[in-house]
């Protein structure tokens, strides 16, 4: 059994905001860099079934991602 870790590790609670949010994108960037050890849960790949099999029944349901993108930048910009 892994050896309990200190949630929040020492030191963590004295970084600002921006500096918690880089050390967190760089824990994620480490585990992503081994996607074959990623698991991946029975549910994810049950939803991913469905939503492959919806767009099998209706391949042009929905919005390309250009067009989703667009849309949210537009939300985004400053008014």
């Amino acid at each position: 059994m892994p050896k309990p870790i200190a949630i929040p590790p020492p030191g963590f609670d004295e970084l600002s905001v921006e500096e918690q949010i880089a050390y967190v994108q760089s824990l994620w960037d480490r585990i992503a860099a081994t996607p074959d050890q990623v698991p991946v849960p029975e549910w994810h790949r049950e939803v991913l079934d469905e939503r492959l099999k919806d767009h099998v029944a209706n391949p042009n349901a929905g919005e390309s991602w250009d067009v989703v993108r667009d849309r949210l930048r537009g939300k985004l910009r400053p008014r």
